[in-house]
């Protein structure tokens, strides 16, 4: 049976979550609005959801479940939909032949 790593949207993002718009298809979220909260085994996203229903560590609209392949499902209003995670971009570093151009 899979098991899905659950991560916890923290309590400030969680409340911009709840009053943003519902938005289609897939969602970025961010690493560091989330943090690890332990694991379910489970048949699926919805048979994890149900497993926890009821328990002190009940999913919340926001949660991610993470997949063993690293797929992630976001729990919205709606059920489960895609989401992703959104890397920050590294700083751009100039490229040597710009750094040696003298300046006038």
């Amino acid at each position: 049976m899979p098991v899905y790593r659950i991560h916890r949207l923290k309590s400030n993002p969680r409340q911009q979550f709840r009053w943003a718009p519902h938005t289609i298809g897939t969602t970025g979220v961010k690493l560091r609005d989330y943090e690890g909260a332990g694991v379910v085994e489970a048949a699926g996203t919805y048979a994890a959801w149900t497993a926890l229903r009821g328990t002190d560590q009940a999913l919340e609209v926001g949660d991610l479940l993470e997949a063993e392949d690293g797929k992630l499902s976001i729990f919205k209003y709606v059920g489960f939909e895609e989401a992703v995670w959104v890397l920050p971009e590294p700083p751009a570093i100039p490229s040597p032949a710009v750094a040696a151009q003298p300046s006038a």
